[in-house]
């Protein structure tokens, strides 16, 4: 079910202090859950043990991520048909041609450069929350699939 949750997939501890922060200043009160590495961003949206995946709203995917790199999540989110339509957000600070492109052909909906300075960070995040969490429409959930 999609209740509105933000996953943000990122191992940079200042990083995630730095979105979260960025998020309360424009009013997105979304509930935001953290995951540090790409192996645990996969066993949130595809558990093992039959437990309940997560199917947030919005994905935050960093890319230079322990364990699973964010390519690597991507194209498992994308393999997967449960998790296949959950709009991704590529939000990093790599801005080599390689993993744009890769992105793209993976199946990300966006692909974002983080902002160095704080206040532009704060407006990225605000355009990044009023698109995806307000005026996007989501694949609707249908019984057994989201």
């Amino acid at each position: 079910m999609n209740d509105g949750v933000i996953l943000l997939v990122e191992d940079n501890p200042d990083d995630v202090t730095f979105t979260l922060r960025a998020f309360a200043k424009n009013n997105i009160g979304n509930r935001v859950v953290v995951a540090s590495d790409g192996a645990e961003a996969i066993e949130l949206l595809q558990p093992p043990d039959g437990a309940t995946p997560l199917r947030p709203a919005l994905i935050l995917l960093d890319m230079k991520l322990p364990k699973y790199d964010g390519l690597e999540v991507l194209r498992r989110i994308r393999a997967d048909p449960a998790t296949q339509p959950l709009p991704v957000v590529v939000l990093t600070t790599s801005s080599e041609e390689r993993d744009i492109v890769e992105s793209y052909r993976l199946g990300a909906n966006s692909y974002v450069r983080k902002p160095v300075v704080f206040a532009d960070f704060v407006n990225a995040t605000n355009v990044l929350g009023m698109y995806w969490l307000l005026v996007n429409e989501p694949v609707p959930a249908r019984p057994g699939s989201l």
